[in-house]
């Protein structure tokens, strides 16, 4: 039978012989993936040429023909987070949780943004297989401001190479604050998260091209790592970033007069240039899109379009672990170590490699600049998910749920793994099983538990550690043989006296 009449039957409701439309958009929205995914635009095409709402078998097969792949890892429950209804759930628990925060202030120093109604919150989240979730003011456009300074550090990156760059811009956090009149020890920015390297950054793209290619070389690398949604662009905001920059404009002065930037750069128009990528517009849900694309590795999973390099984006997650929330960059690597970029605007845009992207946005600032709300989601994220760097150690799991796996899946892997080492007689790792939450009296697909193996190897301190530990002293197997009856046939008297004091009996004295 053919992958797609497999995927057909799966979808078939009892006594049916056709699929419901309806049905088959909702199983796609429960798996996270949207309706306007731009992979689905041919999907969709034909679907919406199919008279009434009844899909056919060889109509189904028109339908996922151009995504076969991606629907039948979907349908399977094989994208990165298999079960992402759960998952979405857990989000918007989290976000309502969050939401009550009403601590901090919006920024005033650039009048625009003291006008943003400081109460907005949204969240969105973009796996690396394109499964979207989105709560709260999404589709509310806000101006990137320092968010923008990952994507201009790639494009520097991606256009002269680490060498080049990093002539011009140190990799250490500064320990000051982002607009701090300082460069390192070799006069150079101590890093392109802050101001001073982000005006390195800008003046390092096209530097030879005109202003207007320069800037629509800048938008269309943000259009294609936003999956093809254009970003907008907010005069105003340049404007008032403009009328406001004496800061950025002393930062500037100072590098020119330390000999930083590269030859033949006009000051004003790098200024111009960074204030221009400040006021990118974006929402929640394109920025998260961003995230994930760095998330893959460069890749956007919604369009499959290589945007940066590998190494390029490895350098960025780099710094942006070790430098992306100004002089809480520490704290934030210490509690939720992700990488991630924060901006006055309240953009908080976090990383899960090899897994997702998060983009939180919310006014109102901490004392570092800081989105208070984002901060919190973070927090709370890692609590709940063994996202943070360090959860892969031994135990990491204690207490936290792994999305990208199905619970049963979990169970069975330790449970496998708990018959392992009861039958080799490993109590530590035993010890260190039960830390990841693995249940003792878990049985294989054979029902064999662990006290079954440890009673046939004559493992005494495994079976007396889990009779201690109040495990079933008598689970019976597909064949019908308990622990009891393993002891015995192999002879293991000691063994055989632990069970039987443990009130366990052969499943021929239980018949």
């Amino acid at each position: 039978m053919s992958r797609e009449r497999l995927l057909f039957e799966s979808l078939l409701q009892p006594g049916e012989d056709t699929v419901a439309k309806s049905g088959f958009r909702r199983v796609l929205d429960a798996m996270g993936i949207r309706a306007d995914d731009p992979r689905l635009a041919e999907s969709q095409r034909v679907l919406s040429a199919i008279d009434g709402d009844r899909i056919a078998p060889d109509e189904f097969v028109d339908v996922i023909g151009p995504n076969a792949l991606l629907l039948d890892r979907a349908l399977k429950k094989q994208l990165v987070i298999p079960d992402f209804e759960e998952f979405s759930r857990d989000v918007r628990r989290i976000f309502e949780a969050t939401r009550g925060n009403a601590a901090g202030v919006v920024a005033d120093y650039i009048p625009q943004l003291g006008r943003v109604d400081p109460d907005q919150f949204g969240v969105s989240i973009c796996t690396i297989d394109g499964q979207r979730v989105a709560v709260g003011d999404t589709d509310r456009p806000f101006c990137v401001h320092s968010a923008c300074k990952p994507v201009s550090y790639c494009l520097a990156l991606e256009e002269h190479g680490e060498e080049v760059v990093h002539r011009h811009i140190g990799c250490e956090p500064s320990g000051q604050s982002f607009n701090e009149l300082t460069l390192n020890r070799e006069g150079r920015p101590h890093n392109p998260m802050i101001n001073a390297g982000a005006i390195m950054s800008g003046a390092l793209i096209r530097s030879r091209k005109p202003m207007a290619d320069r800037f629509d070389h800048v938008m269309d690398a943000w259009r294609r790592a936003c999956g093809g949604e254009r970003p907008g662009f907010s005069n105003t905001m340049y404007l008032s970033e403009r009328q406001t920059g004496d800061r950025n404009f002393a930062l500037a002065y100072y590098m020119r007069e330390n000999g930083v930037f590269p030859e033949g750069v006009d000051l004003v128009e790098t200024l111009e240039f960074y204030f221009q990528c400040c006021s990118i517009e974006v929402t929640t849900e394109a920025m998260a899109v961003v995230a994930a694309t760095l998330a893959n590795g460069g890749v956007c999973p919604l369009t499959g379009e290589r945007i940066f390099g590998a190494g390029t984006v490895q350098k960025c997650l780099s710094l942006m672990d070790s430098c992306g929330l100004y002089d809480f960059s520490g704290e934030w690597a210490f509690r939720i170590g992700l990488p991630a970029k924060s901006s006055v605007s309240g953009v908080i845009m976090t990383v899960v490699p090899n897994v997702l992207g998060v983009c939180t946005w919310s006014p109102r600032l901490d004392e570092h600049g800081n989105s208070v709300r984002g901060i919190d989601f973070g927090r709370e994220l890692v609590r709940t998910f063994n996202f943070h760097n360090y959860d892969s150690i031994v135990g990491g799991l204690h207490g936290k749920k792994d999305p990208r796996v199905l619970r049963e899946d979990v169970q069975r892997s330790l449970v496998v793994d708990l018959c392992w080492a009861a039958s080799e007689g490993d109590l530590a790792g035993i010890q260190r099983l039960v830390l990841q939450d693995a249940q003792l009296d878990g049985a294989d697909y054979d029902g064999r538990t662990a006290l079954h193996l440890a009673a046939a190897e004559g493992r005494d301190e495994i079976v007396a550690y889990l009779l201690e530990q109040g495990v079933d002293p008598a689970p019976v197997d597909r064949w019908g043989g308990t622990p009891l009856d393993d002891a015995r046939r192999r002879q293991h008297t000691r063994i055989a006296a632990l069970l039987q004091a443990a009130g366990t009996r052969t499943a021929s004295d239980a018949a």
